[in-house]
């Protein structure tokens, strides 16, 4: 019982349940957008609030297509919705974040290890720094 404590209670265990409850909270919060506010728009603009009841029939099997497509249409909305609402800003936000080079260090033009600005040669693969 010692050993599945100490499982449980290790970082990567509760970093992974923090981000399956923060997701599903998120997902919750996606769908609730998508559904009360996108999807009423697209219906608006398309004059067809509901394409679930388009279908066609080939030999007595009704094929549903329209029931696809409004799950198709949904899960485009919610990956755009994602993407602009919180990839984009949070690639722009990192970016302002990201930190500057630092000073004291350079590349080294063979191995591209980083090594100090006054080195004469790489520690890496003693390349003759310029």
């Amino acid at each position: 019982m010692k050993g599945f404590k100490a499982f449980l209670l290790r970082g990567n265990v509760v970093d992974l349940a923090v981000g399956v409850v923060i997701g599903a909270a998120f997902a919750g919060l996606v769908g609730a957008i998508v559904k009360d506010l996108l999807t009423p728009l697209v219906s608006a603009i398309a004059k067809l609030p509901d394409f679930s009841g388009l279908y066609f029939t080939i030999n007595g099997s009704k094929f549903l297509y329209g029931d696809f497509f409004n799950v198709l249409l949904a899960f485009l909305i919610a990956a755009l919705s994602v993407y602009f609402l919180v990839v984009l800003p949070m690639n722009h936000l990192m970016a302002k974040v990201k930190k500057t080079p630092d000073p004291t260090t350079r590349k080294c033009p063979e191995c591209l290890s980083e090594i100090p600005v006054q080195a004469k040669r790489c520690r890496f693969c003693t390349a003759v720094s310029a």
